[in-house]
């Protein structure tokens, strides 16, 4: 099953990947869904791009899109594993992250599942603006403690409340059924769109489709579909692009992603492991902040192995980041949808500062429906789509047993970044890529039901490396995957925030 849904996303994408050993199976982690298939599926993707990028650009002996050459090698059919226990517990890497020893606590005093007058509500009050709303909205005064939100949560129905925090700018959702995630209007705007989009962009390299944007889509329900929507000049095939049979990853060449430069401009954790996976095979990566940004300080550093680490104030040194997209690849943002397009670094503003280049964008909910722009986050959707619902008794919150949503949405968003590059190498163009917790939450959903809410947690130990950092020795989980024996690796620690400045590396 996972071998076919990594062909499948391929086709949705409009790529043809090399195969993937799968080794391994659900049930791996304790949960009524397969989350070690999605694991395996996601980031078994990830492995295949990259693999046919290697493979394409060994075969031509081109340079990289960041100049840098690329070594030839032996060429042969890519061997590309990935391992299910791996792909599992590297979606559950801050749960094994320590540093010097101590894991890090990610939820504030206020975040948490409370009991409504009809249910249950969970808010998110791990950013202080997000707690102050979220206590506004239910009458309290500030300072107001967790049984003074208890409280005030008893004696209102839960919509309500989830209402009331959204207007004050705050992050709460009520948890639903499946039955009721399916008949809200958001979950049918969501039925429309694909899991990976990877659309070409008009203008800013005078190759645009005659449309201005042509679209390649996965199936909403069921999965991916089996590539008839991607025919033509929309599908990078296997003869074009990989070299087919006689396609490989050079000899030697460790890093496949070398010379391809990707802007982080994301926080938390979907947009910050896209990135961090991308590093792992060798992209230069930097991760742009701000001072004035909150952040939760363990996951900064978890999800920042292998970047650098710059701030930029947008309201006074935007053209600082003009000059960083100039020269880069792929640009990630995880901002609610718009908020960058408001500030001039829209896909279409992207794509004339940098003709040729892949916009990644990630949202809660996705680009459409009425919740297109409400702010969200993992647990949350989980929330909202019935998934804490479903993986429990129903009559109290169960959330999965690690934040699925934001590593599957953080592997596909990479995945499809390597797709747009692949598409860019054959068709030319500036691409744009969306993915959302809310769409991965509804493929999770189509992968079915298993008996694996009684497994124990796999055993980790063989999968956890240690590196040293300015924040002491870190121990921390291994990407997962494989291309013909090499495994992904970072070469540098988590930087402090802020630490490098506003350029590329002199070497990218």
């Amino acid at each position: 099953m996972t071998a076919k849904l990594i062909r499948q996303l391929g086709a949705g994408a409009g790529v043809t990947l090399p195969e993937v050993r799968v080794i391994g199976e659900d049930p791996v982690l304790p949960s009524v869904f397969p989350l070690g298939t999605m694991a395996a599926a996601s980031a078994g993707a990830l492995a295949a791009a990259v693999a046919a990028y290697a493979a394409r650009a060994g075969q031509s002996g081109e340079e990289g899109p960041g100049g840098g050459p690329h070594t030839h090698g032996d060429l042969g059919a890519p061997d590309v594993t990935i391992d299910v226990r791996h792909a599992a517990v590297a979606f559950q890497s801050e749960r094994h992250f320590r540093a010097e020893g101590k894991a890090m606590d990610v939820w504030a005093a206020l975040s948490g599942d409370y009991r409504a007058s009809d249910g249950w509500i969970r808010l998110h009050c791990n950013f202080d603006h997000h707690r102050d709303a979220a206590v506004r909205a239910l009458g309290l005064p500030p300072g107001s403690g967790r049984q003074d939100v208890g409280r005030a949560c008893a004696g209102r129905r839960a919509v309500e409340i989830e209402e009331a925090v959204i207007r004050e700018g705050g992050c709460a959702a009520a948890m639903r059924s499946r039955a009721e995630w399916l008949a809200h209007p958001q979950a049918r705007a969501l039925a429309g769109l694909p899991l990976v989009g990877v659309f070409r962009l008009s203008g800013g390299d005078g190759r645009a489709s005659g449309t201005g944007r042509s679209e390649t889509r996965s199936e909403t329900r069921g999965g991916a579909d089996s590539g008839e929507n991607c025919r033509g000049d929309g599908r990078a095939r296997a003869g074009q692009m990989l070299g087919g049979p006689g396609g490989g990853l050079p000899a030697g060449a460790e890093r496949p992603l070398g010379g391809v430069r990707v802007l982080d401009l994301t926080r938390v954790i979907a947009g910050p492991v896209a990135a961090r996976a991308l590093a792992a095979y060798g992209a230069d990566v930097v991760r742009v902040g701000a001072a004035h940004l909150p952040e939760v300080p363990g996951l900064v550093v978890e999800t920042a192995f292998g970047k650098r680490s710059c701030h930029i104030d947008l309201r006074s040194e935007a053209d600082k980041l003009r000059e960083l997209v100039r020269r880069a690849d792929v640009v990630i943002q995880a901002y609610r949808p718009g908020a960058l397009r408001a500030r001039g670094f829209g896909p279409d503003d992207l794509a004339v500062l940098r003709p040729g280049i892949v916009c990644v964008d990630i949202s809660a909910y996705g680009t459409s429906g009425p919740w297109a722009s409400r702010r969200g986050f993992d647990s949350l959707v989980q929330m909202a789509c019935g998934i804490a619902h479903e993986n429990g008794d129903g009559l109290r919150p169960s959330p999965l047993p690690a934040q699925a949503l934001d590593h599957g949405t953080g592997y596909l968003a990479a995945f499809g970044a390597v797709a747009a590059l692949l598409r860019r190498a054959a068709e030319g163009g500036s691409w744009h890529v969306e993915v959302s917790l809310a769409r991965t939450a509804a493929w999770l959903d189509d992968l079915g039901r298993i008996d694996g809410a009684g497994v124990r947690q796999p055993r980790v130990e063989d999968l956890l490396a240690t590196m040293d950092s300015p924040f002491g020795t870190l121990t921390y989980v291994t990407p997962p995957g494989a291309i013909d024996g090499r495994r992904p690796h970072w070469t540098s620690p988590p930087p402090r925030q802020g630490e490098h400045p506003a350029a590329w590396p002199p070497s990218s």
